[in-house]
């Protein structure tokens, strides 16, 4: 697992439910260390012993941790790359949707061995979308809630009003439902293009 990933779990409960809770859950774990490197790569199973740790400290189920985790990255003030990542791909919502078909190479021109799911997007018309998440390859976390958080956080960006709905997995894909309701229900948060890395 790429280190970032694990860097962005860390940041998200650091800043969230505070330092001392990061280090009483990983501390548990006793895994050497307890902090992530953001360019190591670090084996899936110390992610998942993570992940796991910190649903049953903080008492969530693993879908709402993924899906809080999900809009952390990008609501979250001090974590501006994934945004901007995001918001490179169109000037409304509807062009955001359209593009994540190539959002996992995008990411990757910018690290060039970071590990994301494949994401199909499917028009219905009339403001009705379906999103699949595919598997990364060399995990097997799903990670359709954490996508989800995304969505509901990037709407929030773009001041748009939408209704998100997890359809389960099957067959290592996982299924969204997205009905737009309206494309400028609000203002949005401004954005301008600029230097920022995926890192930063």
């Amino acid at each position: 697992m790429h280190g970032l990933v694990n860097r962005a779990i860390e940041r998200f409960v650091r800043d969230t439910y505070g330092r001392d809770v990061w280090l009483e859950t990983i501390r548990r774990l006793d895994l050497g260390y307890t902090e992530f490197e953001a360019m190591m790569t670090y084996e899936p199973q110390v992610t998942k012993e993570v992940l796991a740790a910190l649903a049953t400290r903080l008492g969530k189920d693993l879908p709402d941790l993924f899906e809080d985790i999900g809009t952390y990255m990008i609501s979250h003030p001090d974590i501006e790359a994934p945004r901007r990542l995001l918001r490179f791909g169109g000037v409304d919502f509807v062009d955001f949707l359209h593009s994540l078909d190539d959002l996992a190479e995008r990411a990757r021109l910018a690290v060039f061995d970071l590990d994301l799911p494949t994401l199909e997007l499917r028009d219905h018309g009339e403001g009705s979308y379906s999103l699949t998440v595919g598997l990364c390859e060399h995990h097997d976390l799903r990670l359709g809630r954490v996508v989800m958080g995304v969505l509901r956080a990037m709407a929030d960006d773009y001041g748009a009003l939408v209704f998100l709905e997890y359809r389960g997995a099957s067959a290592g894909r996982e299924v969204i439902l997205i009905r737009l309701l309206e494309t400028a229900f609000a203002s949005g948060r401004s954005f301008e293009l600029g230097a920022g890395g995926l890192t930063g």
